[in-house]
């Protein structure tokens, strides 16, 4: 069997079954974004790692240097945020090109203490290493929280109602425009939904201040951040949860603008929203007598948007998407795959 018949979570199951069972201190291992290590009986490390590499998450010509730095930690920033944590310190490795200016590593810094410093975040150390195929980066990021405050993808219970933060499908916008084309026809948005879309594909932001808030208020019941995109992701807390889930289109955070695109580029308006991906927003559930009142909290602490886009069910309905004419689908589990075209 070749490794894109398995697919990258078929990857991540056998590799886990092929290592031996983690010891007591490792509260939540392989299979999960964040791994939870204890520290204390209150208190638990959080440990993450995230690559970006060049020609499979961002050509070097279409990026700044100090957008790719910030991205970089951007990325696992918004992980240990899907768990309500705090990030503390970062190491980061490089693969390297010998005819790569120096001032591209400068800008590349630049970005990433620019991002460390928004969030209190401590760049430790790292390793360098020769690359002949491309610029890669490669970040390790711990962070800590108290127990208590921890959220996985497990925990949503039929009934709950399902959050997000933010705007679904701009960074998939922005991918298509630069890009440029679909079929034959050039894409063309708005100056001002360009830039919108441009910000959040180079430069995401990620929502430790809201992951902190969901976290303590000790009412939401399972998060992750949306980097496959939704319709994947919602499908990871259906799994390790073991419930089904109602998504409304109607309700989806998403700019009538993007809905265009997505509709000249995919043929279907919200499909840079549910399968587009690097949204880099927190996806949660809480029961739906607190989920309002946790929303309003949210967007009241950080003005942060905070949608309401349906409803945890019983594993036995399934997975649904209830279209804007009322017809209800299959929410497939499409998204990002890294070794599925």
């Amino acid at each position: 069997m070749k490794i894109d018949e398995l697919g990258e979570f078929g990857l991540i199951d056998r590799i886990q079954r092929g290592l031996p069972a983690p010891g007591s201190d490792v509260i939540v291992g392989i299979g999960h974004d964040v791994a939870v290590l204890r520290a204390t009986a209150e208190h638990v490390w959080l440990a993450t790692c995230d690559v970006q590499m060049e020609g499979a998450h961002f050509l070097r010509d279409a990026i700044a240097p100090r957008d790719l730095g910030r991205k970089a930690l951007a990325i696992n920033l918004s992980d240990i945020a899907a768990t309500g944590g705090a990030p503390r310190f970062a190491l980061v490795s490089l693969g390297l090109l010998n005819a790569l200016e120096v001032e591209f590593i400068d800008q590349l810094y630049a970005g990433m203490r620019a991002e460390a410093k928004i969030f209190g975040v401590d760049i430790v150390g790292g390793n360098i290493s020769r690359s002949r195929l491309g610029v890669f980066i490669d970040i390790f990021l711990l962070g800590d929280a108290p127990r208590e405050n921890i959220l996985l993808r497990a925990g949503a219970r039929a009934g709950d109602q399902i959050l997000v933060t933010g705007t679904l499908g701009d960074a998939a916008a922005g991918v298509a425009l630069m890009l440029g084309r679909s079929n034959a026809a050039p894409l063309q948005t708005t100056d001002e939904y360009a830039a919108i879309a441009r910000a959040r594909r180079d430069t995401p932001t990620p929502r430790v201040r809201e992951g902190q808030l969901i976290g303590s208020a000790h009412t939401a019941m399972a998060m992750l951040d949306i980097s496959d995109g939704l319709a994947s992701d919602l499908g990871h807390i259906c799994e390790r949860s073991g419930v089904g889930a109602r998504v409304l289109a109607e309700k989806l955070p998403v700019a009538d603008e993007n809905r265009t695109l997505a509709r000249a580029a995919r043929g279907d308006e919200f499909a840079f929203a549910l399968y587009g991906g690097e949204d880099y927003e927190l996806l949660f559930t809480a029961p739906a007598a607190s989920a309002e009142a946790l929303a309003e909290q949210i967007t009241r602490e950080t003005s942060t948007r905070v949608s309401i886009i349906g409803e945890i069910l019983p594993a036995s309905e399934g997975r649904q998407l209830v279209l804007p004419d009322a017809r209800v689908v299959p929410l497939q589990a499409r998204g990002w795959d890294h070794f599925r075209d």
